[in-house]
């Protein structure tokens, strides 16, 4: 009878995560952010419109952007204006695509970058250098931009750079730090795309992939003011001991520390003045989403956080202690209880297998929960489908997990401790397969307690 629950528990926690990825739908997002009516470009929430357009006021109309959202983005937009667009180039990751009429759209490297996304970067700063004054371009941006949009700087090499990627995704390094590293080694990110489009009139859609919302850290910020400095690139790099970083890179790092290279542009720069950055769709709208599809199936549900941080298997550890809390006192809510959070965790690479931040997340809380009696279910997927170089959104663990893994001889601390939790859970069926979702605003975790 337990089992029965558990399973039941598992498909309702699938089901809760299937809503938060609706919730967060790049092409419906951008339908609800902007309005056509007639000859008027409205751009605001509804009934909260902020700035209106006269397309006719434009000579010409340019989309372009990059993201694991951005080819939905794209579709949206072209059913809304159609042939008004004049040119649109898109960088979209593998498999992350839409029958698209008007924008060609490239597919490109992720989370390391490639030479398609080198191409389809100098293609977008073709079409943005191209426009003038009476233009307008409608950048979309979502998660995964960073990879993307890649265009280097100075004598460095795409070689140079893809090595710099994994050595700070590898280290453990936040997103904000990897960003500001990328930004000061580009020539599109921290606000290098709006120089570019200079003195056009930009519209910049974004789907957030990080914490708090900073649109200077969403794909590294191509078309607005950065706020970090050549030196605290350096400090990235110094603090996670980066000593196989080229000298390439080192060499121009320092350069413009001492001033010899141009810092990032910042908020009083006059390139910023016809540029409209909005957030369309975030971590918390999925999160809201889901507590709903929680509530409808009984369950007493508080969301934490969007904005969760640190290290995966600490955070599991926190997330487990909480379940626990609520089976035995019924805090911070009584069961039937689903606590819901968000944001985005890092690991630390020392082994040697294959798996992502969110499998990593599942296989720690699953040793947490090994032989409890309390019917527990812990989810933890990537909003985009993709956790690390593997085909899994994440996974679903629950009290018999470590046993099933046990069956098949395998000993969850030592997979664990190699970082090989995607190998354990292939053999254990706790894999979280959903494919890509072409959205991206990080991270959703649950916790479901009967």
């Amino acid at each position: 009878m337990r089992k029965n629950i558990i399973e039941k528990m598992r498909d309702e926690a699938k089901k809760i995560f299937s809503c938060a990825i609706d919730a967060a739908d790049p092409y419906k997002a951008v339908r609800d952010f902007l309005c056509v009516e007639k000859d008027r470009l409205i751009l605001g929430r509804k009934k909260e419109c902020s700035t209106e357009f006269n397309l006719n006021s434009f000579k010409r109309i340019f989309v372009v952007g990059g993201g694991k959202a951005t080819a939905p983005m794209a579709k949206s937009v072209e059913d809304l204006i159609g042939s008004r667009i004049d040119k649109g180039v898109i960088a979209v990751k593998y498999g992350f695509t839409e029958d698209l009429v008007l924008s060609e759209m490239v597919e490109a490297g992720h989370p390391v970058p490639d030479k398609n996304s080198i191409i389809v970067t100098e293609k977008i700063l073709g079409c943005l250098k191209s426009a003038g004054e009476e233009d307008l371009i409608i950048s979309l941006i979502s998660g995964g931009g960073s990879a993307l949009l890649c265009s280097t700087s100075g004598d460095i090499s795409i070689y140079q750079k893809q090595k710099l990627t994994q050595n700070l995704l590898e280290c453990g390094a936040s997103i904000d730090e990897i960003n500001t590293v990328r930004k000061h080694i580009s020539s599109t990110k921290g606000g290098k795309m709006a120089k570019a489009a200079f003195p056009a009139t930009v519209i910049n859609l974004m789907l957030s992939d990080v914490v708090g919302d900073r649109i200077d850290v969403i794909a590294s910020g191509p078309f607005t003011p950065d706020t970090s400095t050549y030196t605290d690139a350096w400090k990235i790099l110094k603090k996670y001991n980066l000593q196989n970083i080229s000298s390439t890179i080192q060499e121009y790092i320092k350069a413009g520390m001492k001033g010899l290279v141009s810092e990032t542009p910042k908020t009083d720069d006059p390139i910023f003045r016809k540029v409209y950055n909005c957030i369309i769709a975030s971590n918390i709208s999925a999160l809201k989403a889901a507590g709903k599809k929680a509530e409808s199936f009984g369950y007493n549900t508080l969301i934490l956080s969007s904005m969760m941080e640190g290290k995966a298997r600490e955070l599991a550890h926190v997330h487990t202690a909480i379940a626990g809390e609520i089976a035995k006192n019924g805090l911070p809510v009584v069961s039937p209880a689903c606590i819901i959070s968000g944001g985005e965790t890092t690991v630390t690479i020392k082994g040697s297998g294959k798996g992502g931040r969110n499998q990593e997340f599942c296989l720690s809380a699953a040793c947490d929960l090994a032989g409890l009696s309390d019917q527990i279910i812990i989810l933890c997927g990537g909003s985009d489908g993709n956790d690390g170089p593997t085909d899994a959104a994440g996974a679903v663990v629950d009290p018999f997990t470590v046993m099933r893994g046990q069956k098949h001889s395998l000993d969850a601390m030592q997979y664990l401790n190699n970082n090989d939790s995607y190998n354990f859970f292939r053999k254990t069926d706790d894999l979280l397969i959903t494919g890509p979702t072409n959205t991206n605003v990080m991270d959703v975790r649950l916790i479901l307690v009967r």
